[in-house]
C-alpha cells in the first residue's frame, strides 16, 4: 500500500539524518497521500540507516494504523503530525528535526528574527520564527503546542526539544527544516561575534513582504 510514497518518507528521513539534522533515531517525517488522506509516517525507535520502505507505517487522520508491513508502531509524536494536518489542509508533508543550532535558540525560547532575506522563504508571516510553548513528547500538550505557531509560520521552534517544518510537500519541508539549522547557526554566529545583550540588524517583516520576482526578467510565453 502506498509504496511510492514510503519511498519517498524513506528517503528524506534518510536526507535528515545524513544532512546532521537529527542523529541517533531522533526526529520523525510523514506525507499525507491527497488521493486516500492516509499518512506515511516513519516508525519508533528504529536506525533510519537500517530502515526499508516496509518500515515505513501508514495511518488514518484518526490515528489508526491502517498497515504496518514489518510490526511497527508509528513514532510517537504521530499525533502531532495529525493535529498538523488537519490544521494546515494545505500540508502534504511534516518534517521533525533536532539540529544543534536550532535546538540551542528552542532551549532558550528565543524567536529567530530575519537577520537574512532567506527568511522570507519559510512562510513566516509575522518576520520571525516562532517557537512553540513545551510540550512533553509524544502528548497532545505537544501536539497542541505547535499549531499556533504554525498558523503564523512554516516552520517552528519546539522549546526544549526541535524544529517542526511543512510544505506541500515532504522534500520543501525537509529544505525548511535545513535553513532553519541555517539561519540558526547564522544567528548565533552573529550574536557571538557581537557579545552579550547586543542584537544584530533585522529586515522589517514589511520588507520582507514586498519581495515579488522581478519584472525585469522577460519570459518568453
Amino acid at each position: 500500500m502506498l509504496e511510492e510514497q514510503k519511498e519517498l518518507v524513506l528517503k528524506y528521513a534518510l536526507e535528515a539524518e545524513h544532512m546532521g539534522l537529527c542523529r541517533h533515531r531522533s526526529g520523525n517525517f510523514s506525507l499525507r497521500d491527497r488521493s486516500t488522506g492516509l499518512i506515511c509516517i516513519t516508525p519508533t525507535g528504529l536506525d533510519r540507516n537500517e530502515m526499508t520502505f516496509q518500515d515505513i507505517v501508514v495511518m488514518n487522520d484518526q490515528a489508526k494504523v491502517v498497515e504496518s508491513e514489518n510490526g511497527h508502531r508509528p513514532t510517537s509524536e504521530a499525533v502531532m503530525h495529525l493535529k498538523i494536518y488537519e490544521a494546515r489542509p494545505e500540508v502534504n508533508g511534516v518534517v521533525h528535526t533536532h539540529s544543534k543550532f536550532a535546538v540551542t535558540f528552542a532551549i532558550l525560547k528565543k524567536e529567530i528574527p530575519a537577520i537574512v532575506y532567506e527568511l522570507m522563504n519559510l512562510g513566516c508571516k509575522e518576520g520571525y520564527i516562532p517557537v512553540a510553548p513545551y510540550g512533553r513528547p509524544g502528548t497532545m500538550a505537544l501536539a497542541e503546542s505547535v499549531i499556533k505557531p504554525l498558523s503564523i509560520s512554516d516552520v517552528a521552534l519546539m522549546e526544549s526539544h526541535g524544529v517542526v517544518a511543512v510544505d506541500k510537500d515532504i522534500k520543501e519541508a525537509l529544505l525548511k527544516a535545513a535553513y532553519v539549522e541555517e539561519l540558526a547557526e547564522i544567528y548565533y554566529r552573529t550574536l557571538t561575534v557581537l557579545g552579550p545583550g547586543r542584537e544584530p540588524p533585522y529586515i522589517p517583516n514589511e520588507e520582507l513582504q514586498k519581495w515579488a520576482y522581478p519584472k525585469e526578467i522577460l519570459i518568453n510565453s
